[in-house]
């Protein structure tokens, strides 16, 4: 199982990088965790969108679906030849409205998902919870199935206990980072310290920093790699052919 980064920032995109959006591809299937803002221009420089088996949205905000309505127009104008003749995208059922745009007739079709859901998608197998965030959000393991690897995105959140048994053991954490320890409260993403700590108390092999603040990333991977122990600590960047 292979995850390459598309995007990476939180709230909106820079020259150098698009929020967020990653590409988890294990064999020929390929599932796309998100579309955030250029996701599909950094999607075309790896492969042919056509290929792609589905998309998995953790929530609605537009730093997360911001290509998702492109990425629907290319599913009906594309001359390229599809894998699917229509794709499937996956979302949690707690926002009727946005969940019901999930379907583009017949082009893409929206599929449901809940705390409770287990998704089996080709070789991966997909759990979920829900996560504290002003809206729903939902925070995902995969897993291969052959190998037992398995990545867990945090998706957007404030820290809470839960988090390190949901992540615990996982072979990569993706871990919404967007703030430095001295963010005040109210906050509703993790702390670079918060991110390193959850690191240590899952005992994850490794922390990937996600959903990155446009300025003082150097801080913040220091100071979540103090938090974190001998987990060690990467800052997501741009990874693509």
């Amino acid at each position: 199982m292979d995850l390459q980064i598309l995007g990476y920032y939180g709230g909106y995109p820079r020259e150098d990088g698009g929020t967020s959006a990653y590409l988890i591809t294990s064999g020929d299937y390929h599932l796309l965790m998100d579309i955030g803002s250029g996701a599909l221009m950094a999607l075309e420089k790896i492969m042919p969108p056509a290929q792609l088996d589905a998309v998995l949205l953790t929530h609605y905000h537009h730093d997360h679906t911001a290509d998702l309505g492109v990425l629907q127009y290319y599913w009906q104008l594309t001359q390229d030849t599809k894998k699917h003749d229509v794709l499937p995208i996956y979302g949690h059922t707690k926002d009727p409205l946005n969940y019901a745009a999930l379907t583009f007739e017949p082009f893409t079709k929206g599929f449901g998902y809940t705390a409770d859901t287990t998704l089996d998608l080709g070789p991966l197998t997909l759990t979920f919870m829900e996560t504290q965030h002003p809206v729903p959000a939902f925070a995902v393991r995969v897993t291969e199935k052959a190998t037992g690897k398995t990545i867990v995105n945090t998706s957007d959140t404030r820290y809470f206990s839960d988090l390190a048994r949901f992540a615990t053991g996982a072979d990569l954490l993706m871990a919404d980072t967007n703030f430095l320890a001295d963010q005040p409260a109210p906050r509703w993403h993790l702390t670079a310290p918060e991110a390193g700590t959850l690191a240590n108390a899952a005992n994850v092999n490794q922390l990937l920093l996600t959903h990155l603040p446009h300025a003082n990333q150097a801080l913040l991977l220091q100071q979540a790699q103090a938090s974190a122990g001998d987990v060690p600590v990467v800052l997501a960047k741009i990874i693509c052919a």
